[in-house]
């Protein structure tokens, strides 16, 4: 008989729990590849796992061992199949057509109109969200079926102070929590305790950094004498040459959080990774295993050195980039020795029905409600946990000033270049100006769409989207400007690279009214006879939008579509366990 491993806070053995999602998930169609372990010290493992068709359909488990990395990985993996996070970036527009809905069958539709009203959030969350009544339904359509024309897509959640049930804009969500609050589990409790486990730990993360708080360090003995393992993966990395510390985040023991901080002294670099869980081993062994989750010894170079610039630290898009991969700056505070609170030797070790109790009511306690969505359909128990105000990722002018519906607009203009009117694309180009969008940002990422790779369209940058918009709307003296920049950013490939360089010269001669034939030897040398007359052609608008033919709206790539086939599998599933 296989022994089965039992470790602290899930309410199953690992083996069983390996078994169960890799069955749930390969019932669904999917084929999982193990595409990348590490193990970089004793008791820090994880895992990397995909589906071998469908590259977007992947997780990252982390562990102290190679079991629990694995179950971590599949958890992951069944969590954001059921909460569908692994296409929230993504145009979903025809699921519609082929099963009736976008996300989740018991979704709500209302027109796009210009109140809010009042069956969308509560009055506590329409406090937070649109405390001066701006808020418009039609600015919350989502970018992932906003194209149906059915209007603003609502999603059912549970108030737990009341039971009452609270209609969600997945807009909303999808700008203000990303994917802060999913989790899975062997048990409903279980998966309510990772997941307010993980909010508390991302909420506390950010206070301890804009705060600049200095944290107690474990004492060793204490790891000596009941962490053994969890001390000897330290040690293993000090001897490697990176000098880590364990500290105590509980802010004197009110919350269930460590942190593990690493140095590397050969760039000056400092990561800071935290974990969070009522139990004290728990928290601490995901600290750790966090600090390598994806990473060998040999790639921790790269984080920024410490510092006392306070702006640095607290600016959003710092705090950003510490929820998605914890590389933003730290402050020198984070290094000190003068801890702002005691060392706490807080642990709570009841079971997880009590643990997800105590979670909510010190949620309560602090003055916040947490709403709960539940998914069971695909074999597994999964949710997803809002605590507005307390586990959103971003501020709440996202929805009004970098809404990532922002393409929506623009979509299918973009998709129908070589047919669309001038006043299409000048609106295309004057919103490209107005919400400020990355010149490096790929244009079907924007709009949401896979790109086929070696192709025109999956290496187009809205950089070079603006100088192709200009040339088709005649404005060269802009299209003069913008062609040096695309070529200064190092964007673009070789063949790519001369066209626009063929381009950059005909506009520079045009705008001195000089005549080509002039110096046509000259510009044949440079650029050849075909690519010189494709450059013309371009800049006096008689050819536009090189190589971008028009976009098929239910299948306009081949890697969107197997997207939309992989997406396809988890719908059929849960119409099937309906």
């Amino acid at each position: 008989m296989t022994a089965k491993t039992f470790i602290p806070g899930k309410d199953a053995a690992l083996e069983d729990s390996i078994q169960r999602l890799r069955a749930s998930i390969e019932a669904l169609g999917f084929h999982i590849e193990e595409a990348r372990w590490l193990n970089p010290a004793p008791y820090i493992w994880s895992v990397h796992i995909r589906d071998r068709d469908c590259p977007q359909v992947f997780s990252n488990g982390k562990g102290a061992s190679r079991e629990a990395a694995l179950a971590s990985a599949y958890g992951e993996m069944i969590e954001r199949l059921s909460t569908r996070y692994l296409w929230a970036d993504f145009n979903l527009a025809p699921a519609m057509t082929q099963f009736g809905f976008v996300h989740q069958q018991d979704e709500q539709w209302l027109p796009a109109s210009d109140t809010l009203p009042e069956q969308v959030l509560d009055a506590r969350t329409r406090g937070l969200y649109d405390p001066e009544g701006k808020l418009m339904l039609s600015m919350l359509e989502d970018m992932n079926g906003g194209d149906t024309g059915k209007g603003v897509c609502l999603l059912p959640y549970t108030r737990q102070s009341d039971g009452e049930t609270v209609m969600f804009p997945v807009n909303l969500i999808a700008n203000q929590f990303v994917s802060n609050g999913m989790s899975a589990g062997n048990t409903r409790d279980e998966a309510l305790v990772q997941g307010l486990s993980e909010i508390f730990e991302r909420a506390i993360k950010q206070r301890i950094l804009r705060e600049a708080i200095t944290l107690p360090e474990v004492p060793d003995s204490l790891l000596a004498e009941r962490f053994p393992h969890i001390r000897e993966g330290l040690q293993a990395l000090n001897a490697s040459g990176y000098p880590v510390r364990a500290l105590d985040a509980s802010l004197g023991g009110r919350y269930p959080v460590m942190c593990v901080v690493l140095q590397n002294p050969q760039d000056g670099g400092v990561y800071a990774s935290f974990g969070a869980h009522p139990r004290f081993e728990v928290a601490l062994e995901r600290a750790l295993t966090e600090l390598l989750q994806g990473r060998a010894l040999d790639e921790l170079e790269g984080f920024p050195a410490p510092t006392t610039n306070m702006d640095l630290v607290e600016d959003p898009h710092n705090m950003e980039l510490h929820f998605i991969d914890s590389s933003g700056y730290v402050s020198w505070a984070l290094l000190g020795d003068e801890p702002d609170y005691d060392f706490a030797d807080w642990n709570d070790d009841r079971d997880n029905e009590a643990l997800s109790t105590a979670l909510i009511d010190l949620l309560a306690e602090e003055g916040y409600d947490v709403y709960l969505a539940e998914y069971t359909a695909l074999g597994a128990y999964a949710c997803r946990i809002l605590v507005p105000g307390f586990s959103d990722i971003y501020l709440p002018d996202e929805l009004y000033w970098n809404n990532n519906n922002q393409a929506l607009p623009f979509r299918q203009t973009l998709m129908n270049l070589p047919t669309a009117s001038d006043d299409e694309l000048d609106a295309v180009l004057e919103g490209l100006e107005q919400n400020a969008v990355n010149d490096q940002l790929r244009v079907l990422e924007w709009i949401g769409i896979v790109g086929d790779k070696g192709t025109p369209w999956a290496s187009l940058r809205i950089s070079e989207l603006k100088l192709w918009l200009m040339l088709a709307l005649g404005l060269q003296d802009e299209a003069s400007d913008q062609v040096a920049m695309v070529l200064g950013s190092g964007d673009v490939d070789t063949e790519r690279s001369q066209l626009l360089c063929a381009v950059r010269d005909v506009l520079e001669l045009v705008s001195c009214d000089a005549e080509l034939a002039h110096y046509q030897r000259a510009l044949v040398g440079y650029h050849g006879e075909a690519r010189l007359e494709q450059a013309i052609s371009l800049v006096t608008g008689e050819q536009r939008f090189p190589g971008l033919t028009a976009l098929d709206a239910t299948a306009p790539t081949a890697a969107h579509q197997r997207l939309l086939e992989g997406y396809a599998k988890v719908l059929k599933g849960q119409q099937a366990a309906a």
